[in-house]
């Protein structure tokens, strides 16, 4: 046998995921919220890029005359950039009227299917040179739909109200403060720099004192004097390594430690579980001494840490709209107010377009015009495979709309792609992060994808959502002279006609935090 080299001709398939197309998937994966902060980073880098002011007039036609839009209707329209039609984006299906899930433009953003996509940049040639008075001037994103939202542009007096917040300090930033004035010693300071590092939000010290010994240099004694000494910091609590450690310090501030409420302390399971006669004799009290230990525990903060500033909590904000539709059925509908509304300004490109000399200018405006197209043309399709799955999640799960969580079907990803023609990945995509108003409330989309319990005649399965409601039901019924084993929640629900093993009934009753049979009995008898 012979080795020498040689040309060998394959063919094969493979994924080319183009820096657009990957561009265009990760806005797919944004909320509202998030793509609203992206799109601003994108106008920052792209000077082609505006944001469209919802309360300057909208550009009629060629001729210079305004549009006939009628007041109050919503832009659905997009212009291409290269001026050769328009194409309808819908922001709303009328499930009532029986209109069908919107088609997928082109660009897809389903890619999961293996089909090799390159997307395709317009040319800039001579009928991108828009030098005409009555040229069409700008290329409008599809993300305007219903546009009634806030501006996001930087003009004027648009401030958001967070940026007129007070700025809080920080735990970090309070107990740096306290390191500079009370501790002079520059070793001992060093070690509560580190120390002050490792504590969380809450407080809590979550480092290792012999890392922090090892990464100063010092004994581990050192250490222990030092954090003992930073303990004594605001606000009392700081710095514990546990939370009887952390209700120890607050008690000594108030010299309220003593041995009894030492054991007390180092047995606080047993509170939890409401074994009070037993703690009584550990701690060597009677009944009414650990009463009033309870009462006195509960006046301290578990947290201290938290009193201090830390991230604005944000609201959530639906990013799809299911409204009942008065003649029947639903209407589901794009929060088109959130969404930031994009263009691209042609009339700015040919102007500088015609001043550009150099090659490399010439190049600079080409890709700039390219990035600003695939990115309007990303974010009408973003809005047009939302608003797909949407409306066939509120198709599917019609019966919890009308009557509630215990007529939630089961459902997964593959029942919703199969029916919209589009792969299980662009679906989990869509629905993350993402929030669905109904007339019974705000759900994140991926709440409606439950898993399935079978039927114990054979019929339709039940969803795990529902199950669950069934049994925090159960317990919340039951009598105090009758607590309900999981053994008994199982035979209840066999008599509803589910099929559910008793393991499933521990497991959905851990996830919604509810006590187990022995510790609701000893709960029930305390609150007697």
């Amino acid at each position: 046998m012979v080795l020498s080299p040689k040309v060998e001709l394959r063919q094969g398939q493979q994924l080319v995921m183009t820096p657009q197309l990957q561009q265009a998937i990760k806005l797919l994966q944004f909320n509202n919220m998030e793509l609203t902060e992206y799109v601003e980073g994108e106008l920052e880098k792209n000077p082609l890029l505006e944001i469209i002011d919802p309360d300057a007039p909208q550009r009629g036609d060629s001729d210079g005359n305004e549009g006939n839009q009628p007041e109050g209707e919503p832009v659905n329209t997009t212009a291409q950039a290269d001026g050769t039609g328009d194409t309808e984006i819908r922001d709303s299906v009328d499930l009532s009227s029986g209109e069908s899930i919107p088609e997928s433009n082109d660009a897809p953003l389903d890619v999961a299917d293996g089909d090799m996509y390159e997307p395709d940049a317009p040319e800039v040639g001579p009928q991108n040179d828009y030098t005409d008075q009555g040229s069409n001037e700008l290329s409008m994103s599809g993300s305007q739909m219903s546009s009634t939202g806030g501006s996001s542009d930087f003009s004027g007096n648009d401030f958001g109200i967070d940026q007129n917040i007070a700025e809080e300090i920080s735990l970090a930033d309070h107990l740096r403060e306290q390191l500079n004035v009370d501790v002079e010693n520059a070793v001992d300071r060093m070690i509560g720099i580190h120390l002050i590092d490792l504590v969380n939000e809450a407080g809590y010290l979550v480092g290792d004192i012999e890392q922090i010994a090892e990464m100063v240099g010092c004994p581990v004694e050192q250490v222990e004097a030092s954090l003992e000494q930073l303990q004594k910091f605001d606000p009392p609590g700081v710095f514990a390594r546990s939370l009887p450690e952390c209700l120890a310090i607050q008690l000594r501030e108030l010299d309220r430690f003593d041995p009894a409420m030492e054991t007390f302390l180092e047995n606080l399971e047993l509170v939890a579980r409401h074994e009070t006669v037993q703690l009584a004799k550990i701690c060597g009290v009677d009944a009414e001494d650990i009463n009033d230990m309870i009462f006195e525990i509960k006046d301290l903060n578990p947290k201290p840490g938290l009193a201090f500033g830390s991230e604005v909590v944000q609201p959530v904000v639906p990013d799809v709209f299911v409204r009942p539709n008065p003649g029947g059925g639903w209407l589901v509908e794009l929060n088109s107010e959130s969404l930031p509304r994009v263009l691209v300004n042609m009339r700015y490109h040919a102007q500088i377009k015609g001043t550009a000399m150099r090659e490399e200018d010439k190049a600079y405006i080409t890709d700039r015009l390219n990035s600003a197209n695939w990115l309007v043309k990303s974010l009408d399709q973003r809005a047009n495979t939302i608003l797909r799955v949407a409306t066939e999640l509120v198709r599917q799960q019609d019966s919890f709309l009308v009557n509630g969580v215990r007529y939630l079907k089961p459902l997964n990803l593959r029942d919703i792609a199969d029916v919209i023609e589009m792969h299980e990945s662009t679906v989990s995509r869509v629905t993350a992060n993402k929030y669905l108003a109904t007339p019974r409330g705000i759900y994140p989309m991926k709440y409606f994808f439950t898993a399935a319990i079978a039927s114990t005649s054979g019929g339709e399965a039940h969803s795990a959502e529902s199950v669950r409601d069934r049994i925090r039901e159960l317990i919340d019924n039951e009598l105090p002279t009758k607590i309900l084993s999981d053994d008994k929640i199982v035979t209840l629900l066999e008599g509803q006609g589910l099929d559910i093993a008793r393991r499933t009934v521990a497991k959905y009753r851990e996830a919604m935090r509810i006590p187990s049979s022995v510790e609701r009995r000893r709960q029930k008898k305390s609150q007697a």
